[in-house]
């Protein structure tokens, strides 16, 4: 069984960085694109961030060139570096992964999401 683990949320201030983990564990044969999500408070689910296996990224246009989306893939693990922070990040973000498992199809599993709270 296949499961996306995220860490590194909580409380910044206005302008400073947090960086956000997901690993994924249990029986990883392939993985396709990576990507963090994040749904603020009455919002929607948007896409923040995705990278495939050779390293192409797609940022959203609120984040691009304040966040990072690095991939290890030995390490099947994905990364959020977020830096300049806006209290209008605020939301909880999700890691979401393209998985195939024991050599069969390839299947889309979601984290539990972390909470990240930027305050003035």
């Amino acid at each position: 069984q296949v499961q996306l683990l995220e860490s590194g949320g909580g409380l910044a201030q206005e302008g400073g960085s947090l960086e956000l983990s997901c690993v994924a564990s249990g029986s990883v044969y392939a993985m396709n694109a990576m990507s963090w999500y994040r749904q603020g408070p009455a919002q929607q689910r948007e896409l923040v961030a995705a990278i495939n296996p050779n390293g192409r990224t797609n940022y959203a246009n609120s984040v691009r060139g304040r966040f990072t989306i690095p991939r290890d893939n030995a390490r099947n693990t994905t990364y959020l570096q977020m830096r300049a922070l806006k209290t209008e990040d605020t939301a909880v973000y999700y890691c979401q992964a393209e998985i195939a498992a024991r050599m069969g199809p390839i299947l889309e599993y979601w984290g539990r999401g972390t909470q990240v709270t930027v305050s003035v």
